[in-house]
């Protein structure tokens, strides 16, 4: 067997993500918060996931660090306090909650458009490099359809675990239909995003 060499880059991302994750294990801990150190082990999960996708695909850098800063977001909304007076949905006064335009856009719906959207670019990444062996591969319309609906796909993925979460644990933050609805609707438009993103950068560097 060959053994596992990581640029200095690919060593930044793997430093990054324990140094959080340990705090973030620390922080529920501190808070008794058993909910949060469910998601804590579904991330140490992930990231084994991501290791072995991207020892297959090799995956841009700036995917690794964007992948990461989202598990960095996800840790943050659910353990960050927000102060008091600032609007938040509910009685649970984390980033999570936390209202931009009140009743209209959270920091929740934020994280999940962007995480999604990641997750959209990196599905893309996936497909691009099983059909690169017949030859060059280009973003068209079928291929972008398939990796936003991958995107989405893992996104509702998300939303299972989230209710499996509901059940374990007595109290969560995880809210209900209409926050759902939101979340998966958020999904969608980061997914969307991504998938156009892929095709003018494709187009511009087509151009240069």
């Amino acid at each position: 067997m060959h053994a596992i060499r990581l640029s200095r880059g690919e060593w930044g991302v793997v430093g990054f993500t324990l140094a959080y994750l340990l705090v973030a294990i620390v922080a529920s801990l501190g808070k008794g918060n058993s909910e949060f150190l469910m998601y804590i082990g579904v991330m140490f999960v992930l990231g084994a996931v991501v290791a072995v996708v991207h020892l297959r695909v090799k995956l841009h850098l700036a995917t690794l660090w964007a992948l990461t800063a989202w598990g960095f977001a996800h840790m943050a909304g659910g353990l960050v306090t927000v102060p008091e007076g600032w609007p938040t949905n509910g009685d649970s006064r984390v980033l999570y909650s936390l209202w931009f335009i009140e009743g209209r856009l959270k920091y929740d719906h934020i994280v999940h458009a962007y995480g999604f959207g990641v997750t959209t670019w990196v599905c893309w990444q996936g497909i691009r490099s099983i059909l690169a062996k017949h030859g060059p591969v280009r973003p068209t319309l079928g291929l972008m359809v398939l990796s936003a609906a991958a995107g989405m796909g893992f996104g509702a993925m998300n939303e299972v675990i989230e209710f499996f979460a509901t059940l374990l644990v007595p109290e969560t933050n995880v809210g209900g239909y209409i926050n759902t609805g939101w979340d998966l609707v958020a999904n969608l438009i980061g997914s969307t995003a991504a998938a156009l993103l892929i095709v003018v950068f494709d187009r511009r560097s087509r151009a240069d």
